[in-house]
């Protein structure tokens, strides 16, 4: 008996020694560091290692090209810096220039294996690829609306609707802003927001700080109170990878149904169940609706063929002009646009807001559009910023957008 009760604290110790362990590793190395003077230090402990990198979209950026439906392309990739090592294998690099005030994402490369910062607990998926995040806040700037601040804070929930036109039911993230629970009696504009391809109902949340931008926005009085919903795109899956019947399987942007109609056609399953589940102001005039990428190419074409469902619209390096059309199951979504546009605009919206990068990939496509738009007299807002096809740019829009609703 006390060679088993002697055995049993043993474990137990152990057990806490490795808790213990887990809990302090890396407690001696810093990584990031945002200097005094604005610079940044990221470290990385590899005592065997030949080369140490880090790459980010704090760095200039590089050119790589790529093919899409037989058209070369190409789009900003994030830089790279060499660390140096120093005492006790700690490789080193500092920026040469203050970093901006931004939220920004990065990995080490060791030896040609990418890998994650190991002493930064705040990491990032995007599709199947984990990145660290770095986030340089600043009052003024777009950066402090991604912190959290003690301001009121909206509530977070993960919904699940029946979707007929699948056949199964499928799960959406919605927003309430503080107070929806303690007003019963208060109805609320909607603003319904689409991530871009291989992403999911989480997208927005973790990666565009939505939530953070919309808590701070309604504080400040910059927008009005509203509900937000954040969509599953890929009407082919019921919800967010490892949390759907398909289990453990890798997410990919290689997805059935996608840009070929099949969401489009269904989104206003959508609407109808958030406006009979929340306390919604339920007409045209409260309804907005955006996206980025493949979300801004949705956002397109759910406005086109519900021309009497949102009055305001934001197109986010909206994936338009890459062949999809031309090769959807459901063509019809895709066609007669001059003369839904014509019917659009004769409803007369508030607003269509169009944002994109200056060398974005698809910023000659996005242009045609806006020439088209120009040609018939059609009012739009447009905002072009530095940068590519990146999510730098897209919370930057979502905060821009956000405050001109519902006014």
């Amino acid at each position: 008996m006390k060679k088993i009760l002697s055995l049993t604290v043993a474990l137990l110790a152990g057990v806490s020694a490795l808790a213990q362990q887990a809990l302090f590793s890396g407690a001696g190395v810093e990584s990031p560091v945002i200097n005094p003077d604005g610079t940044v230090t990221f470290r990385y402990v590899a005592p065997k290692a030949v080369r140490v990198t880090v790459s980010g979209d704090f760095l200039p950026t590089q050119k790589l090209e790529f093919e899409m439906n037989g058209q070369k392309m190409s789009y900003d990739a994030p830089g790279v810096g060499e660390l140096r090592e120093g005492p006790g294998g700690v490789w080193e690099y500092t920026t040469p220039f203050a970093v901006a005030p931004e939220m920004y994402t990065y990995t080490f490369s060791v030896d040609g294996t990418q890998v994650i910062d190991p002493n930064n607990v705040f990491v990032n998926r995007d599709i199947a690829s984990l990145t660290s995040v770095l986030l340089v806040p600043q009052a003024g700037a777009h950066s402090d609306l991604y912190a959290i601040h003690r301001v009121p804070h909206g509530t977070v929930s993960k919904v699940w609707y029946h979707s007929a036109t699948e056949g199964f039911d499928r799960r959406m993230t919605v927003y309430t802003p503080a107070g929806y629970e303690e007003n019963p009696k208060a109805k609320y504009p909607v603003l319904y927001v689409l991530h871009g391809i291989g992403g999911d109902e989480d997208a927005w949340v973790t990666q565009g700080r939505a939530t953070q931008i919309l808590d701070n926005l309604i504080a400040r009085g910059q927008a009005k109170p509203m509900i937000v919903v954040f969509t599953n795109g890929n009407i082919s899956q019921e919800a967010a990878p490892l949390e759907n019947s398909t289990g453990y399987t890798r997410p990919t942007m290689d997805l059935p149904q996608t840009m070929e109609g099949t969401f489009e056609t269904a989104f206003p399953e959508v609407v109808k169940f958030i406006d009979s589940h929340y306390r919604t102001i339920a007409k045209k005039q409260s309804r907005a609706i955006c996206g980025l990428s493949m979300g801004g190419f949705h956002t397109l074409y759910i406005t086109l063929n519900n021309p009497d469902m949102f009055n305001y619209s934001g197109m986010f390096s909206a994936a338009i002009g890459t062949g999809s059309e031309q090769t959807a199951a459901h063509k019809e979504i895709y066609a007669d646009v001059d003369a839904k546009l014509a019917t659009y605009f004769s409803r007369k919206p508030a607003l269509l807001w169009i944002g994109i990068g200056s060398t974005d990939f698809l910023i000659q496509s996005n242009n045609e559009f806006r020439a088209k738009l120009d040609a018939a007299g059609y009012p739009y807002k447009y905002m072009e910023t530095d940068g590519g096809h990146i999510w730098r740019n897209w919370r930057i829009y979502l905060s821009e957008f956000v405050p001109l609703l519902f006014k």
